[in-house]
């Protein structure tokens, strides 16, 4: 494992504080759906909460810890929620690292992981956490859940400008036992087809920065998550056609469930 810690003030880091001996048991959940918010519930003390801001930015929160992915759209966007315990930073474009969103949050008690480029970019008034740069293949454990950042990066010969191999990072967290994928900007690369074991997945698709709808949908059933969360799905023409992704993930395996939230709220 590779990882540097850059420790900007001697700060007593509290990152989760959950229970590990729930990670045998089975998961019965129940999912609703309301304004956008997906609640898991489980036979657990604690619920993980996936709740849709916008794109590529949301939060995941378990207990009373908040796990901000890509946080943008300015500070307004996050009021209800508690402060950052864990941000993670795919890539480096607007969508994904906005300095302005994190120079609004408070950001002294987090640990900000990113991979290198992401890391490199980050202004000195910004630094005033702990930061972690985590590259593809690297991992770290943090009070009991893993973060595994792997590959993200554009395939097809128009799209080579985008997204590079080796820049961006997908994560896969581990929480309370479940593998939570996250693809950050990437096509149907040969690293997401091979995820094993994957619990919730969210997929980006959209042109021309990422991938189609059918190469979303090829992928997703090479690897079969238990539940697929189409996200990051606004292009340069609109927003790609989620339904016909859910018609034709369930064509073919029903035991996918596809669950659309609302990333785009007016």
């Amino acid at each position: 494992m590779k990882y540097y810690l850059l420790l900007l003030f001697p700060l007593s880091l509290t990152v989760f504080s959950c229970k590990n001996e729930s990670k045998d048991r089975s998961i019965n959940s129940l999912e609703t759906s309301v304004g956008g918010l997906v609640t898991e519930t489980s036979s657990a003390e604690k619920t993980l909460r996936i709740n849709p801001i916008s794109h590529a930015t949301m939060i995941l929160s378990y207990g009373k810890d908040d796990i901000y992915v890509d946080p943008t759209g300015g500070p307004e966007v996050f009021e209800g929620f508690s402060v950052p315990e864990i941000v993670l930073i795919t890539d480096i474009h607007g969508d994904h690292m906005d300095f302005e969103t994190l120079k609004a949050l408070d950001l002294s008690n987090a640990t900000v992981i990113g991979p290198k480029a992401v890391v490199d970019q980050f202004p000195e008034d910004l630094k005033i956490g702990t930061f972690v740069t985590l590259n593809n293949g690297d991992s770290i454990t943090i009070n009991g859940h893993l973060f595994e950042a792997i590959p993200m990066y554009n395939l097809r010969e128009e799209a080579l400008k985008y997204h590079s191999k080796g820049r961006g990072n997908g994560y896969i967290l581990t929480i309370d036992g479940e593998r939570i994928y996250i693809s950050g900007d990437t096509e149907d690369i040969p690293e997401m087809r091979a995820l094993k074991n994957i619990d919730k997945a969210f997929v980006c698709m959209n042109l021309p920065y990422t991938m189609t709808v059918k190469s979303a949908v090829s992928a997703v059933l090479e690897f079969k998550p238990k539940q697929i969360y189409p996200y990051h799905y606004r292009g340069t023409d609109g927003f790609s056609d989620v339904e016909n992704f859910k018609t034709l993930v369930n064509q073919a395996d029903k035991g996918i469930e596809v669950v659309q939230l609302n990333w785009y709220q007016k």
